[in-house]
């Protein structure tokens, strides 16, 4: 069966290098119907933190959300294709295992970590806040719609492998995300709105040609956690660990936005997190993750890899814009002007 394309689908986007390449070549033909025809890649020969793999990882994920325009929806089940995933996942999980180190705390100790918000922090928030731009901020938004266009859905995976308390309270909080059922209110529209009041394109990854691959990790971990049972730990871990840091960090984005004089549907965004994401923080500690450890013990570990993965992959960006600002370029691939 086959669907036309509608303008909820993005574009294809430009191949990065031989490996994106060979997969978006491969879904620009006809889907198999009863034959494995594998993706013909050199995972092997790419950096599993360089763009062209991070970008192949983020094409394949795709077609589970929304998929691309003029794309066989079939594809999203290929066994040729979800070969390929596979290979590329091990190459990335493998990276942030190493990245992450060995797992020697309790969730609750972890939890604590993340909580410590210091007042004279060096963040990318921090530097915002303080000495930041309007143009910077600009490409901030331009790094987090890939994200935040989708925002909520990829921890939704985590909700029918979770049960009892735990389930219930991801559950509401993702409700939340969602907009507690006005469509105006959805954080992926808010974010629409942020991104139009700033004068960007607000459509959904239209800039994904324009971010690096430290941006395309940020959102190929919540990925690959929630698209698989086995990393259901590793998906709550992540989620805890954005709504531990959403609230205090979104308060200096205000701040920093206030200062800038920005649009108030750009402060919104963010006041919205400051206020949500507080109460989110504690429902997720005591009734998703305590819950979870109390039914399935063997699963703290994980839970604790998923909140370091999300500093991974957060650090990687952070760290990759402040040196590209403080060397006087723009962070994006593509600059805004």
């Amino acid at each position: 069966m086959t669907t036309p394309a509608t303008n909820l689908e993005p574009d294809l986007p430009t191949a990065a290098g031989p490996l994106s390449g060979a997969l978006i070549a491969h879904l620009k033909c006809r889907a198999p119907r009863r034959s494995f025809i594998p993706v013909d890649a050199p995972v092997g020969d790419s950096s599993p933190w360089g763009r062209d793999l991070q970008l192949a990882l983020y094409v394949c994920y795709e077609l589970h959300y929304r998929g691309f325009a003029n794309v066989e929806p079939r594809w999203e089940w290929d066994p040729g294709v979800l070969h390929l995933r596979a290979r590329l996942e091990d190459s990335f999980l493998t990276a942030l295992q190493q990245d992450v180190g060995a797992i020697d705390v309790s969730a609750d100790e972890e939890m604590a970590e993340l909580s410590i918000t210091p007042v004279d922090g060096s963040g990318l928030s921090y530097q915002l806040r303080d000495v930041g731009s309007w143009d910077q901020m600009l490409e901030y938004f331009v790094h987090r719609s890939i994200y935040h266009l989708k925002e909520g859905d990829p921890h939704a995976w985590a909700i029918p492998r979770l049960s009892g308390a735990a389930k219930a309270a991801f559950v509401a909080v993702e409700f939340d995300e969602f907009g507690g059922g006005r469509a105006d209110h959805a954080h992926q529209q808010l974010f629409g709105d942020l991104m139009s009041a700033a004068g960007l394109d607000s459509r959904y990854l239209h800039y994904l040609g324009a971010v690096p691959a430290e941006t395309l990790a940020v959102v190929n971990v919540m990925s690959l956690f929630g698209l698989h049972r086995e990393f259901r730990g590793a998906a709550v871990g992540h989620f805890a660990a954005t709504e531990i840091t959403s609230s205090p960090g979104s308060a200096r984005l205000v701040d920093a936005l206030v200062r800038m004089k920005a649009p108030e549907a750009c402060v919104r965004f963010y006041r919205e997190h400051v206020e949500a994401d507080a109460v989110h923080e504690q429902v997720v500690r005591t009734d998703v993750v305590a819950d979870l450890i109390a039914r399935e013990p063997h699963l703290e570990p994980d839970v604790v890899f998923g909140m370091r993965a999300f500093d991974a992959v957060e650090s990687r960006l952070a760290a990759h814009m402040t040196s590209q600002w403080a060397a006087g370029q723009s962070s994006l691939r593509i600059p805004l002007s």
